[in-house]
């Protein structure tokens, strides 16, 4: 969510006497012992504990008046794991040791964040040998009845090896969370609206390289043809409904109606790639398809979907929830964190059937991956297409189908697919090869989303073999621990790096004296370890970077190595106070008909609009570009034939190019 940098002033109570601690002082974490503490920035606090092997510990942070980071270091000094979830409230972490010895807890400010916070060090006990067990272990933070819950189902050759609910489902009326709980299941919602489509499809309905405007005639011609395929395989080149609603300040939670879809399609200038030449995650391509199969049918998506799908599965406890307003009986609310550290209730997204919107339970989904090996429903021919990745114009293969992500673990495949809705957090994998699945659903937003991945290596550790195998190795050969580096050299080194793949998306190095760490945009300080002159690894992280080293040993430029290779270039232009000036003014976008003010505070340059409160902080990263946090990743601006300022472009990922002019002073 953020990232963090401290200082610890911890106050114990003893005998009526308050003792300050130094920032550099370590403090002994002690079970069901709370320890208040305030933080200031620039500095960080440490707790140790001194532990066994194979135990399983967890802890909150509840963070009063400040947001905070959490990192976990093992008797080596390694990082075992980071936590970095709301801003306020409790900050849950939890691990296991491999080895005995001393284990620190790392309380970091998130930024320039400071304030006062408490620890509470709530379990300590041997790691659960059986993989139920060690799933509800895993499943501590979500098990009070104060706290939104979760469920969890493991699934193999159609038997149903664990399924197990925690917490709660309504907080107001204190209805703990069942496996039988209908709960929002966000984006895995897409396999089944691909899946409608493939139905149609085969019988005869449509063809999936039929052109949507075939359907849609209010959709404007580009000038290329956009395919329903184009649509399920996230390959359309059209607008990204939410991204671009955010750059207007509405909230993403409101009440929408399809006519707001067309409505964006309708004022898009061009389309943002030609379609089935880029691979760009996109929700309006699952919102047309459901409304879609809705026009072909002339049975309204939900009632469609009933019919064809989840009453012929036995999927009793599933539906497609139209609107925000439909009753669900039974359903879990959805809750985050407010400004307090409270959990509050919140609202669905508006109108996302289609790319959401499906309410469902465990033992129903359960019922939908056994259509995948034994379709009663369907056909394979169907699911066979939606599990094969889509190839794009250039001859390179995505990891989506339709649908669904395809991937590889060990050699074997694994089909998955995950949902975020505003509040309510959701993931099922499918392991094809041996005829299993995960799958995991929650009302609390601030749900572990590495919580699949835990449980599958538990009770599937031959899908994980292979990664595990190649952590010893690294050990093996010393390469993060032996390579002697002289801290010194990485000053050369320091700065800000822009990732091409994302513009706007900054990766800082810092040296503080022998701690060398990176940072990026939005997120937490992640420490970092050399394995050569060039090569670090990112401690916590599957990734590390490669510096482009010159002779003098600075970079222009560096390699991250995470899920794929990706180029970043340093940022060299840095402008003063005197030259952000230039950039100021009232901009406006016919597209979006939004005003953004662009003014200079406290010697940043600052975005703000009518619509909402919060500030967007604007970055310097290339000559007249800019980069920020959600909905500014990236503000590009323009000038006319004099070299002054006319506007800008905006982008955020899915939303890309989004004009605004500058407004004339009034006079």
């Amino acid at each position: 969510m953020r990232t963090k940098n401290l200082l610890v002033i911890v106050l114990f109570f003893c005998l009526g006497l308050t003792f300050s601690q130094t920032p550099d002082k370590e403090v002994r974490l002690t079970l069901d012992k709370e320890i208040s503490d305030s933080l200031h920035s620039k500095n960080k606090h440490s707790y140790s504990i001194e532990l066994d092997s194979a135990q399983f510990v967890h802890g909150f942070i509840n963070q009063k008046t400040v947001d905070v980071a959490v990192k976990i270091l093992n008797p080596k000094g390694e990082t075992a794991a980071q936590y970095d979830g709301p801003g306020r409230g409790n900050e849950y972490f939890y691990f296991e040791t491999k080895s005995a010895g001393k284990y620190t807890v790392q309380v970091n400010p998130f930024e320039e964040s400071q304030g006062r916070y408490s620890i509470n060090l709530t379990k300590v006990e041997p790691l659960a040998k059986e993989p139920g067990k060690r799933i509800s272990q895993y499943m501590t933070p979500y098990s009070r009845k104060d706290v939104p819950g979760a469920a969890v189902l493991v699934l193999k050759d159609d038997k149903i090896l664990f399924q197990e609910a925690y917490g709660m489902a309504n907080l107001t009326y204190q209805i703990p969370f069942e496996v039988s709980t209908p709960t929002n299941i966000g984006s895995t919602s897409k396999q089944f609206t691909a899946f409608a489509i493939q139905l149609l499809a085969d019988r005869g309905k449509i063809s999936l390289d039929d052109d949507i405007r075939k359907y849609f005639p209010e959709i404007p011609d580009f000038g290329n043809t956009v395919t329903i395929r184009h649509l399920l395989t996230h390959t359309s080149g059209y607008r990204e409904f939410l991204n671009t609603l955010g750059m207007t300040g509405r909230s993403l939670n409101s009440p929408m109606e399809n006519e707001m879809i067309f409505k964006i399609l309708k004022n898009q200038p061009e389309l943002q790639n030609e379609p089935g030449a880029e691979w760009n995650y996109n929700n309006t391509g699952y919102v047309l398809a459901a409304a879609l199969v809705a026009k072909v049918t002339e049975v309204p998506f939900p009632e469609w979907m009933q019919k064809n799908v989840f009453q012929p599965l036995g999927m009793k406890n599933t539906i497609v929830r139209a609107n925000q307003n439909e009753v669900v009986p039974g359903r879990s609310q959805g809750y985050n964190m407010d400004e307090d550290g409270k959990y509050q209730e919140v609202e669905d997204l508006g109108g996302a059937m289609g790319a959401g919107g499906i309410y469902t339970t465990l033992e129903d989904l359960a019922k939908w991956v056994r259509n995948f090996r034994d379709p009663k429903v369907g056909n394979a021919k169907i699911f066979k297409e939606m599990t094969t990745p889509f190839v794009l114009k250039n001859g390179d293969t995505t990891n989506y189908g339709l649908g669904l992500f395809i991937e590889e673990k060990n050699g074997m495949k694994v089909i998955h697919h995950g949902g975020a809705d505003v509040a309510h957090r959701s993931m099922l994998m499918y392991y094809p090869d041996i005829n299993a699945a995960v799958i995991t659903q929650s009302n609390n937003a601030n749900f572990d989303g590495n919580s699949v991945e835990k449980i599958g290596k538990l009770y599937f550790p031959e899908y994980y073999k292979e990664k595990e195998n190649g952590k010893r190795q690294d050990t093996a050969k010393g390469s993060t621990a032996e390579f002697d580096y002289d801290v010194e050299k990485f000053d050369a080194l320091t700065g800000r790096y822009e990732l091409e793949v994302a513009p706007g998306f900054v990766l800082t190095f810092k040296r503080d004296e022998d701690r060398i760490y990176t940072q990026g945009t939005g997120q937490p300080e992640i420490d970092i370890k050399a394995v050569s002159d060039s090569v670090f690894h990112l401690q916590g992280v599957n990734a590390k970077v490669t510096f482009h080293l010159k002779e003098n040993g600075s970079a222009d430029s560096l390699t991250l190595h995470q899920n794929g290779n990706h180029i970043a270039k340093r940022i060299t232009w840095d402008p003063d106070v005197a030259a952000l000036k230039e950039f100021t003014g009232k901009f406006y976008s016919p597209e979006i008909e939004t005003v953004y003010n662009v003014d200079v505070i406290d010697e940043n340059l600052v975005v703000t609009t009518y619509q909402v409160t919060d500030k967007v902080k604007l970055s310097p990263t290339d000559k007249d570009s800019f980069g920020g946090e959600f909905p500014l990743a990236e503000v590009k601006f323009l000038r006319d034939d004099n070299g002054n300022i006319k506007g800008f472009d905006a982008s955020n990922g899915r939303s890309r190019g989004i004009r605004f002019e500058k407004m004339k002073d009034l006079e």
